[in-house]
């Protein structure tokens, strides 16, 4: 499960990723991080079994847990199928099908961005 983490300058300094993962035995993959002296938000995936007891413990030390699951967003109306997205995707999340229209495989997606900035036509949003 993909979990999106958001934070405040009292909790950005203390180690709870580390502190969740000694606790619940999970392994905690970071996909994403913009950690700043004030705040921070994090992209995570942790195994599903053990999502729910990871939340709770970061939810109790402050943490606003959302769980992401969704890619990132395309208009149909909107896109042209010009490609560009694909050749900024760092995961190769996006592709062109048999059709050769663009396709989003979700489950390399981390919400990084990149496309969204770069598509001209703006048919690409995150979902958070």
């Amino acid at each position: 499960m993909r979990m999106i983490l958001r934070f405040d300058s009292k909790t950005v300094t203390k180690p709870l990723l580390s502190k969740t993962t000694l606790e619940t035995g999970a392994l905690i993959n970071i996909l994403r991080a913009e950690v700043g002296s004030r705040r921070g938000e994090i992209l995570i995936e942790v195994e599903d079994e053990k999502a729910e007891k990871v939340e709770e413990i970061l939810v109790s030390e402050g943490v606003e847990v959302i769980e992401l699951v969704e890619a990132i967003q395309k208009d149909e109306d909107k896109c042209v199928h010009c490609g560009v997205c694909i050749s900024i995707c760092p995961t190769e999340a996006l592709r062109f099908n048999g059709e050769k229209k663009v396709v989003i495989e979700a489950e390399k997606c981390v919400h990084c961005g990149s496309c969204v900035k770069v598509c001209p036509t703006q048919a690409l949003s995150l979902p958070f």
